[in-house]
């Protein structure tokens, strides 16, 4: 699928109506997602080097060099290093003192090289029959052994008469007792490569491969069985997979449920470098083939622009109706995604792999999906269920608090709304979730994670199985909308430009909501003051008037009015809102005056 996937990897930047921009951005797409899937690579050694091992002529220095330069890693060749600490040649060495005494300094320098930090190392061939340098090697390093045939071998070699072992005697000769001799030990190393007749950049290329899949497999088997959580729609049901390491393990659960073994991934460049390796190894070793289209990171991208480029992107790949797109990353992408999904070819197959704790919690579940225009937010959409949604709960470990803060509203909304015993819970364990108890352990703050994002999809699940496409009359899935007339206001005013997040958002948008419902009798100030102190107490802003002095400037209410009447809630001219009696008993209203909302928010630290 290589022509399909270079059309696929199409950055939003790049134009569709100029075709050579749009061969430059394939050509700055396939270097990026290179760039990429060797940053992550090299993360995923978590500080080993990489050592190759082979018979003479296998090329462990010219692929050591290029593997080097992807990893951005030192590279380091263990001959030339140990012939500059002994001041003469390897055949010298051999010939002065013998192979017994150049071993046990091979071995010397294999280690203090070794010890100095994450390198690529291109090691003599006989070194890793040592079997203390091996056991050197397996503490530090993964070992990669580049097989090659005796034909190709006895080419590349032939006129280097240097090699002590080569001296006078023939070298197929010699390479056919090397190998019988020495494959058995090679065939130790972490990895082996096949090398053959390979271009030394197809060779690397592999190795990089093995790389990526060794880390993919080594995260899948520590990785736990995800929990469903079933979403009982009568015409398309499906489940919400929770687990640590549900990301390398998305081939295996994926496959079973895709209508054709071919996929198109849509993420951002944030996510890419951070998991997407992972997600194709994990699809690749399923047999499944996907393309990728790889946007910029944030709100701007949910444009009607991005939509474009993304459905372009799918169409310029010769999608059938069977391929699934996969969206992995946050709520932006899973919005895009999924609007893309449900327009193209009038509906294709569509998956979740949500990437933020806000939208694990949120906007992977349910169906909805949209972008903003000028005139608001997720006023273009679709109701679009996708097939299964995979939440893995180890990339949370890649966000910031921030982030995390973020999702935490989404959670503790849920209780508010119709869960007593969760919104309960969350005053305990709130802290924890954020990461912002330092009491906590990892594993204690990644259990109660895991605990918050079941409860709150499965929340959300009742609530969306109940009221799909939101028709019912008197709250229903509207409930889900608590404190986000407010929000989607906040944010329309500052124009998606990142300074406010949509969790945080939320965040203020649930303290203006029961300030509302306090202020019309509904529910009792202690209740909106104890959500707006827990929340504040987690970092959070809750308040306006707080979140005006962050910006540095103040809001206005009569703006902030006039987004709210170009909400998709708006009924019949009148602004909808979700209020609250006590925990767990919401109700949606659209007979509040705006003199009421625009008094309340002057009240809340807003300039009239």
């Amino acid at each position: 699928m290589s022509r399909d996937t270079a059309a696929a990897n199409i950055p939003l930047e790049a134009s569709l109506d100029e075709p050579l921009a749009v061969r430059r951005a394939v050509t700055d797409a396939a270097a990026l997602a290179a760039t990429m899937r060797a940053a992550t690579t090299r993360a995923a050694l978590a500080g080993r080097s990489v050592v190759l091992v082979g018979l003479m002529g296998a090329g462990k220095t010219t692929i050591g060099k290029r593997l080097a330069t992807k990893l951005q890693l030192p590279f380091h060749d263990a001959d030339a290093e140990i012939e500059r600490a002994a001041g003469c040649s390897i055949a010298e060495m051999f010939e002065r003192w013998g192979e017994t005494a150049f071993r046990a300094g091979e071995r010397r320098v294999i280690r203090r090289l070794l010890e100095g930090g994450p390198m690529v190392l291109a090691t003599g061939g006989g070194a890793y029959m040592d079997p203390l340098t091996r056991a050197l090697i397996r503490t530090r390093a993964v070992s990669v052994w580049l097989r090659c045939p005796l034909e190709v071998l006895a080419q590349r070699v032939a006129g280097r008469h240097h090699r002590p072992l080569l001296a006078g005697r023939d070298a197929r000769e010699v390479l056919r007792e090397l190998m019988a001799i020495r494959h058995p030990t090679y065939e130790k190393a972490d990895l082996v490569i096949d090398c053959d007749n390979d271009t030394s950049e197809e060779t690397t290329r592999a190795v990089l491969g093995a790389l990526a899949a060794r880390a993919a497999a080594s995260h899948e088997a520590s990785s736990e069985p995800p929990v469903p959580v079933h979403v009982p729609l009568r015409a398309h049901p499906y489940d919400i997979l929770v687990g640590r390491g549900v990301l390398a393990q998305a081939g295996a659960l994926l496959a079973p449920l895709l209508p054709q073994r071919r996929g198109m991934i849509v993420t951002d460049e944030t996510v890419a470098a951070l998991h997407l390796p992972t997600l194709q190894a994990a699809l690749a070793a399923a047999g499944i083939e996907c393309g990728t289209v790889v946007v910029p990171p944030g709100e701007a991208t949910k444009s009607l622009r991005g939509f474009g480029t993304v459905t372009d992107a799918l169409l310029a790949a010769g999608v059938e109706r069977r391929c699934s797109v996969i969206a992995l990353g946050g709520g932006v992408v899973g919005d895009l995604a999924g609007f893309a999904a449900a327009s193209v070819l009038r509906g294709l197959p569509f998956v979740q792999i949500p990437t933020t704790l806000l939208s694990q919690v949120d906007s992977s579940v349910g169906g909805k999906t949209g972008i903003n225009t000028v005139h608001g937010k997720n006023l273009l959409g679709a109701f679009h269920q996708p097939i299964a949604v995979l939440v893995d709960t180890a990339v949370l470990d890649t966000l910031p608090p921030r982030e995390l803060r973020a999702g935490y509203a989404e959670i503790i909304k849920a209780g508010l709304i119709g869960d007593a015993a969760l919104f309960e819970w969350c005053l305990h364990n709130g802290a924890a979730i954020v990461g912002a108890d330092t009491a906590a352990g990892m594993q204690t703050t990644a259990a109660l994670q895991a605990e918050a994002i079941r409860r709150a999809c499965r929340f959300k699940a009742d609530v969306v199985a109940d009221d799909e496409r939101e028709t019912a009359s008197n709250g229903g899935r509207a409930l889900l909308n608590l404190g986000h007339t407010f929000a989607h206001a906040l944010e329309a005013e500052l124009l998606f430009d990142g300074r406010l997040l949509h969790g945080e958002a939320v965040a203020i948008g649930l303290g203006l909501a029961l300030r509302l419902s306090a202020e019309l009798g509904h529910c009792s100030p202690a209740l909106a003051g104890q959500v707006v102190q827990h929340l504040e107490q987690l970092g959070m802003h809750a308040r306006i008037s707080t979140l005006s002095v962050s910006l540095g400037t103040a809001l206005s209410a009569a703006r902030l009015a006039a987004h709210m009447q170009r909400d998709k809630k708006l009924r019949d001219g009148r602004i909808g809102f979700v209020l609250l009696r006590q925990v767990a008993d919401a109700f949606t209203s659209h007979d509040v005056d705006a003199e009421t909302v625009q008094r309340l928010l002057v009240d809340e630290g807003c300039i009239t």
